[in-house]
């Protein structure tokens, strides 16, 4: 399968998330408490770290910025684990259940945390890289946080489904992005794709609510606020819980063999398998 069969099948998965999330819509709970979470921690950190943040102080600088990833890593991967065992739930025709799944998740906190901090970790010195080398250093920086991500593309899966340590989670999903690396990299394409229509759509419409609408009012203001809120909002969680989706379904593909429910008119391939 050559490079276009599978943004093809980027796509097709894409279209198969979306079918998931029409007929579950209570997935986009995940992605909407996880971000109002996130930024509750963040706002929270740095508003309690304000005054410390200056330029002179590196040491505290570099350690309220561990601090923001591994907090916001370790949400983001935590709703992320829910929103993948419901996901999973709904390729087996059962109905997902929001506590369930977030009891599933809490089940892997530990092993959840730990990844988080050490994701955290990487994240830190790659942003240390950027910030005091040349351009080489940039470079080097870049294709780091490249490989990282590829590599640990289906650590948060791993660890929710087959309950193992941070370094088996890691393992595990190198030699799935080995084994299905183009069926990954065009999941990953396709969906940002779709995503970011999605979104350029919400803005569309806000856009349009502000040309309708009066702005002379403090209710013609308020309605453009919420409505195209609430459109922008909309397609963000789409997008986010359309990544989740996918890669859950590439996930079961990568491990069972098995095409998922929803997802029977996808080619993934037979490379490398």
């Amino acid at each position: 399968m050559g490079i276009f069969g599978r943004f093809l099948t980027g796509l097709r998965l894409a279209k198969g998330s979306l079918a998931v999330l029409f007929d579950h819509p209570r997935l986009l709970l995940f992605p909407l408490v996880g971000g109002l979470a996130g930024l509750v921690y963040v706002g929270a950190l740095l508003g309690g770290t304000f005054g410390l943040l200056q330029p002179e102080r590196e040491v505290v600088v570099y350690g309220a910025l561990f601090l923001v990833y591994a907090g916001s890593t370790f949400v983001a991967s935590f709703f992320t684990a829910g929103l993948m065992h419901a996901t999973r739930d709904a390729f087996r025709g059962e109905a997902p259940s929001v506590r369930r799944s977030l009891g599933a998740a809490w089940g892997n906190v530990g092993t959840l945390l730990l990844w988080s901090l050490l994701a955290a970790v990487v994240g830190v010195v790659i942003r240390a890289i950027e910030e005091s080398s040349d351009i080489g250093g940039k470079i080097v920086a870049l294709l780091f946080s490249v490989a990282w991500a590829v590599v640990t593309y289906f650590v948060v899966p791993a660890i929710v489904f087959e309950d193992v340590s941070v370094r088996g989670a890691f393992s595990r999903s190198g030699s799935l992005v080995r084994s299905i690396w183009g069926e990954s990299l065009g999941a990953e394409t396709g969906v940002s794709i779709v995503s970011f229509l999605l979104t350029a759509l919400g803005v569309l419409v806000a856009v349009a609510l502000f040309v309708a609408l009066p702005t002379d009012t403090t209710a013609g203001l308020a309605a453009v606020a919420v409505g195209g809120g609430t459109a922008i909002l909309l397609a963000l969680l789409v997008g986010y819980a359309l990544t989740g989706v996918a890669k859950t379904a590439l996930y079961v593909y990568g491990t069972e063999g098995e095409t998922p429910r929803y997802f029977s008119g996808v080619d993934f391939g037979n490379e490398g398998r």
